[in-house]
């Protein structure tokens, strides 16, 4: 048996606590995957080094109303694809060589690990490893439903997609979320033909219904959306093709496609890591069950020196919010008497699609509900991009911001937002949400440049009927 002073499982977010404050103390960093963790390896980076280009190629559709034409040549999926990973591939084993070659007080372990106790866990290969302080970063998977023929090797998640060898012709997505979302862009501005299976009535439901609606409208018009529809059966076929059994509002219909994306949502590491048999509290979903230091729960109490953050314990599933977390955990691993919390008010998210959409705060839905609870109404704002010069530049007739304040204060409790950079624009609001700055006092004590794009969230401002 193996003893430290901290103990990491998960090398993505995780891998940032190792700072120079623990150079005098022993550290084990635990990775049974790729080093890096899912952002930088399966997740956010390449994804959005794909969307780029992607917008690129898009764009030759889309000129010719403002009188530029321009035509698609052609994709090179493998100089994309190498471009990419050739970079991330090498932060990765960057990461990996620096933490188990370079620093004499830190120990990687490349294996699986289960939890044995509280703070001790035993590796695949039979060694028992015990520490002062552990913290849990396991992180999460995609999920594969039980669908006969979903082990064919066409059929991918978002880990495998990215490396295709070969640009498919025919792609099924099976799913409605982010993820889905944004994969269809990437691969139909690539020439895909992309066909999307989604159960319920619309994509990206989880977020403000007007986002929802509007999305899924645009989504049809870009890409085959089943609306309503499972897929029941995959099926491989003879020239390395797969057809598909979809039942939808119609019927049972089949379809060819030389490849399948499924994309239906991710769940957390924690069976693969033993937490239940450990005894720790965990969400119906399979989440770790934390307190707002980020401390581990077992029977509704922390558990001393164990901790987590990112995909294992949050529901956010975001790469930032784990990096706010990490950043709590370090704090509070060498501060045992002055413990910070976690800020979870007003995390935002952004789907990188076409169009691009983002979010924080609370959906009307939400808000309304917030209004009964509490007696004070609400106010929403929607305002579209073709309002504006810069809207009128893109002759924009989709994109929009939505906002949503209490009526007597000003405060705003969300913010939505479909279009053109959409992650961008938003970032004001979420500053003036973070810092307590009110709708009337963001929109008329600062200067908005003109003509930018921006002018749309100061006009959703100024239209929010408060005070």
């Amino acid at each position: 048996m193996t003893h430290y002073d901290l103990a990491i499982i998960g090398s993505g977010s995780g891998n940032t606590l190792i700072s120079p404050e623990w150079d005098d103390r022993t550290v084990v960093l635990v990775e049974g995957g790729t080093f890096g963790g899912t952002c930088l390896n399966v997740g956010c980076i390449p994804t959005k080094m794909y969307v780029y280009p992607a917008g690129l190629a898009a764009a030759a559709g889309e000129s010719s109303r403002l009188g530029v034409d321009l035509s698609l040549e052609k994709v090179r999926w493998r100089d994309i694809r190498d471009r990419i990973f050739t970079r991330i591939d090498a932060i990765s084993e960057g990461g990996r060589s620096y933490r188990a070659e370079e620093l004499a007080n830190v120990t990687l372990i490349e294996e699986h690990v289960r939890l044995t106790g509280e703070r001790s866990f035993r590796t695949a290969s039979g060694d028992d490893v015990t520490a002062d302080q552990l913290v849990i970063a396991t992180g999460s998977r995609a999920v594969r439903p039980a669908i006969p023929g979903i082990e064919l090797p066409q059929v991918h998640t978002s880990d495998t997609v990215m490396r295709l060898e070969d640009l498919p012709g025919r792609l099924l997505i099976i799913g409605g979320g982010y993820i889905a979302a944004e994969f269809a862009h990437v691969f139909g501005a690539f020439g895909t033909a992309v066909t999307i299976a989604v159960r319920s009535g619309g994509m990206l439901r989880s977020l403000d219904e007007t986002v929802s609606e509007v999305f899924t409208e645009q989504a049809a018009r870009q890409w085959d959306l089943r609306r309503d529809t499972d897929v029941t059966q995959i099926t491989a076929n003879g020239d390395g093709s797969v057809t598909a059994r979809l039942n939808g509002p119609g019927g049972p219909t089949d379809l060819d496609v030389d490849a399948v994306l499924v994309a239906v949502g991710r769940t957390p590491n924690t069976d693969t890591l033993g937490a239940r048999e450990a005894g720790l509290d965990l969400h119906d979903d399979g989440r770790l069950v934390v307190d707002g230091y980020q401390r581990v729960l077992r029977r509704g109490l922390p558990v001393p020196g164990l901790w987590s953050l990112g995909d294992v314990s949050s529901d956010y599933q975001l790469k930032h919010v784990a990096n706010h977390e990490a950043k709590v955990v370090a704090h509070n691993l060498l501060h045992p008497g002055a413990l910070r919390p976690a800020d979870h008010r007003f995390v935002p998210s952004a789907v990188f699609s076409h169009p691009q959409v983002a979010s924080v705060g609370m959906t009307e839905g939400q808000a309304l509900s917030h209004a009964d609870r509490t007696g004070s109404p609400i106010v929403t704002a929607v305002q579209h991009y073709g309002s504006t010069a810069y809207g009128w530049a893109m002759e924009d007739t989709h994109g929009f911001v939505k906002l949503i304040a209490e009526q007597q204060t000003g405060r705003i409790l969300g913010a939505h937002i479909l279009g053109h950079e959409a992650s961008m624009i938003i970032q004001p609001v979420i500053q003036a949400m973070s810092f307590g700055l009110d709708a009337r006092t963001m929109a008329r004590g600062q200067y908005w440049i003109h003509p930018a794009l921006t002018e749309v969230v100061e006009n959703a401002l100024l239209s929010l009927k408060t005070g």
